[in-house]
């Protein structure tokens, strides 16, 4: 359940988004305590994008999980900007996240609800 979009203008290539978006789940299932199966991560790269009043490189993506706190989404903030810097070159402080809380009865999977 927990889902993880990341969108930047880099143009990221076909042999390194496998690899990235893998590393993002992993990420993600450790972070949140949640197994890996209901782990999702989606990327949207080398899209037009502006922050700060410019274009260099950018990222802004959307955490939601179900039961996140706040101390959680701290921790994510931290190692997903770590990754991000390491494969990506991206600044930190060029990386925006949101993060949702989202109710279990409100999370579909499988025909049903988590809730």
């Amino acid at each position: 359940m927990p889902y993880l979009k990341l969108n930047t203008n880099i143009a990221i290539g076909k042999e390194q988004s496998p690899q990235l978006l893998n590393r993002l789940s992993k990420l993600m299932a450790q972070e949140t305590g949640k197994s890996e199966r209901y782990v999702m991560v989606e990327l949207e790269a080398g899209k037009a994008m502006s922050f700060g009043g410019g274009t260099d490189p950018l990222a802004y993506l959307e955490c939601k999980s179900i039961g996140l706190t706040g101390a959680q989404a701290k921790s994510i903030s931290k190692s997903v900007s770590q990754l991000l810097e390491k494969e990506l070159q991206l600044a930190p402080a060029r990386v925006y996240i949101e993060f949702s809380d989202c109710p279990a009865h409100f999370w579909g999977w499988n025909g049903s609800t988590f809730g």
